[in-house]
């Protein structure tokens, strides 16, 4: 069974909610660039693209358009992710969660894939290239491995929130 962006928001949300939809953007970028270094493997099939807030899934930003927060995502099922998943999901969520959408959006502006997908775009351009899903496993692969990373429970600072 395929599981959609829409699947992986409504899963989002079962854990925490209600969520700005600033946050939701950045908390499903994450579980995609995870679950690639953890599994090898999208997923999702939506493109995120790199706009200047951070990352967005326009599929998802066309459903919220205009709301500020939601509480739950009817047009997504959770039941349709996998038990591997269900488990990059929590993860991130436990991790992320803790920061605000500002805070995950500043942290993603310093970081390599969003960076490299932004091109030579200025602060606040609108831009909607795809952030290359290789990158993301590459630069996150790298995070994994390395001694010196900052674990993500450390960056509550990030952002002066």
């Amino acid at each position: 069974m395929a599981v959609s962006v829409h699947d992986v928001a409504a899963a989002i949300l079962e854990r925490e909610h209600p969520l700005d939809t600033f946050k939701l953007q950045k908390l499903v970028y994450y579980c995609q660039a995870w679950h690639l270094v953890w599994e090898a493997q999208l997923l999702f099939p939506e493109a995120i693209q790199a706009w200047a807030g951070g990352p967005v899934v326009p599929e998802l930003y066309a459903t919220h358009r205009g709301q500020y927060s939601v509480d739950g995502w009817p047009q997504g099922d959770s039941s349709k992710l996998s038990e591997s998943q269900r488990e990059t999901v929590a993860i991130v969520v436990a991790a992320y969660g803790k920061l605000s959408g500002r805070q995950l959006s500043h942290l993603t502006h310093g970081e390599a894939p969003w960076l490299k997908a932004r091109g030579d775009l200025g602060p606040g351009e609108r831009g909607s290239r795809a952030i290359d899903l290789e990158d993301m496993q590459d630069y996150y692969s790298g995070l994994d491995q390395s001694q010196d990373a900052t674990p993500v429970e450390e960056l509550t600072a990030v952002g002066g929130e």
